[in-house]
């Protein structure tokens, strides 16, 4: 995969990672396990975006 699409890729996957936490956020009784396991996704393609900002 091309630099410019592997970066449009990790971002559509943190934006659709974000919408996926705010969703689980707002059930009645949210489970904790599935978010934990969200947020460490989004911050794990975080990292990865930024990581290749900075190559």
């Amino acid at each position: 995969m091309l630099f410019p699409e592997r970066v449009e890729s990790l971002r559509s996957k943190h934006e659709t990672l974000d919408r996926e936490v705010r969703m689980e956020s707002r059930r009645p009784l949210p489970d904790t396990t599935t978010l934990t396991r969200l947020k460490m996704e989004k911050l794990r393609v975080k990292e990865e975006m930024d990581r290749l900002a900075r190559a």
